[in-house]
């Protein structure tokens, strides 16, 4: 792995830092400009910047990777695909970073740039850019850089700024709000960001206050659903994309990977059938490719995983039946099936 330094392409940089208890820390993303139009929350509107325009904008994804599946997700549920194109990259990440390979089932070329490596799209951006090279990345055509690389904030932008362009399903809608940003903001230091903090752990003493935390969240999650057919009661709302894409890796690879073994989320009464419920939303199939998320880690993490091995199992099957629709609360028109 690696890290662009002034512009230049480094290996010899640590990639994954830590915090003086040995505690796994993130870097902060740096390209953080919003469209015009996005609600970053319920009296925050953008007035400022690009506009909202279909056609201009083109992200870098990876399947494998959950951040960037928040995008994927929030676009295919507001029928953008048409809207905002898409490049897909490799999903095993070695020394050079995210590379793309048309020739790997389900990635693409750089469909803007014919470039090799994302870096060299980073590079376009900022000659001089210093930080990692992460997805995923919302391309600007007109301008001819980077928006944002932020998935919190870019899903906002799809879920608020392209209402032109969208299906008319709302994920941040009116009365809402502030319990989803509340729901957001508590799932991803304990779960989204939980289980790297758990697998990236330097110490036996961080690694497990991080599965503790973790455990502890999706015990009062499966509770909370029990009695509430999604995060924010009765609405299918950006948190539940949120929680979707690490729910939807947790068996096949953080379980095993990350260590995150007190139990498989299979095992639980309300988070496995609320999971099923996700996967099985129209147009989200299309975003989820189990077979680029365990190539990505299993083989991508050799610090992790020497030998790069990947697991044949468990297979969860998301397809199966669920009863949530016998909960309090319906689905928007679009994704009703």
């Amino acid at each position: 792995m690696g890290r662009m330094v002034d512009g230049e392409w480094r290996t010899d940089s640590e990639m994954v830092e830590h915090g003086e208890e040995g505690e796994f820390e993130r870097a902060e993303t740096q390209f953080r400009d919003w469209i015009r139009g996005t609600r970053r929350g319920p009296n925050d509107v953008v007035t400022e910047g690009p506009e909202p325009e279909a056609g201009r904008y083109h992200l870098y994804v990876s399947y494998a990777c959950p951040w960037a599946h928040r995008v994927l997700t929030v676009r295919a549920l507001l029928g953008l695909e048409d809207a905002i194109s898409v490049s897909v990259v490799d999903p095993v990440r070695f020394d050079q970073g995210w590379e793309f390979d048309a020739t790997k089932p389900g990635s693409t070329e750089d469909h803007l740039f014919g470039s090799d490596y994302l870096r060299e799209v980073y590079a376009k951006a900022d000659s001089d850019y210093s930080g990692r090279v992460t997805v995923p990345v919302l391309w600007d055509t007109e301008e001819e850089t980077i928006v944002n690389n932020e998935s919190e904030e870019l899903i906002r932008m799809l879920a608020t700024a392209f209402g032109e362009y969208d299906n008319g399903v709302d994920l941040y809608p009116e009365g809402y709000r502030a319990e989803v940003d509340e729901i957001i903001d508590d799932i991803y230091p304990r779960i989204n960001n939980g289980v790297y903090r758990a697998g990236f752990a330097d110490t036996q003493e961080a690694y497990e206050d991080a599965v503790d935390e973790l455990f502890d969240a999706l015990s009062e999650y499966d509770a909370h659903l029990e009695e509430n057919r999604f995060l924010a009661g009765d609405r299918l709302t950006l948190a539940d994309v949120c929680m979707f894409t690490t729910l939807y890796r947790f068996d096949e690879v953080y379980h095993t990977h990350f260590k995150c073994n007190h139990r498989e989320i299979t095992d639980y009464d309300n988070l496995w059938p609320y999971l099923r419920e996700l996967a099985q939303l129209p147009g989200v199939d299309t975003t989820c490719d189990m077979h680029h998320v365990k190539q990505h880690y299993y083989r991508s993490h050799g610090d992790l995983n020497p030998k790069r091995f990947v697991p044949v199992g468990p297979d969860p099957d998301f397809s199966a039946p669920h009863t949530r629709d016998d909960l309090p609360g319906d689905l928007p028109a679009p994704l009703r099936t």
